[in-house]
């Protein structure tokens, strides 16, 4: 296994446990999702097995697997930079010792993980 490996399976790792929390936090209502947590775990589906799909591409070093590599992380960036922002307005959720741990652990990984990535290309 290698450097960007790790870093996607533990990104994968954080970003799940964050849509957990996500779910216990009620996002939807912070995004204003239609469907509620029905419609909030169904998109889901589709989105861990695009997590899933991107690691076992990435493992075979395909374009698909880097392009889904830098998807991850930007979206692990996004993450992070989304929650401060509600965070800053004085929302209450996330504001745990533990989901703030968890999205600073994303910022930190995601951006190790989009540099592993572009170097990756790169090559």
């Amino acid at each position: 296994m290698n450097i960007l490996m790790l870093f996607y399976m533990t990104n994968a790792v954080l970003i799940t446990v964050h849509e957990i929390d996500s779910a216990y936090w009620r996002e939807w209502k912070m995004f204003k999702l239609p469907g509620g947590i029905n419609f909030f775990l169904i998109i889901h589906i589709p989105l861990v097995f695009l997590i899933l799909y991107g690691l076992l591409q990435l493992q075979q070093q395909t374009t698909a697997g880097y392009i889904i590599s830098l998807i991850l992380a930007l979206a692990g960036i996004f993450a992070f930079i989304i929650h401060a922002v509600f965070i800053g307005r004085g929302n209450r959720e996330f504001n745990t010792p533990v989901s703030l741990s968890i999205l600073v652990a994303i910022l930190a990984v995601s951006i190790m993980q989009t540099w592993l990535t572009v170097i990756a290309m790169l090559a």
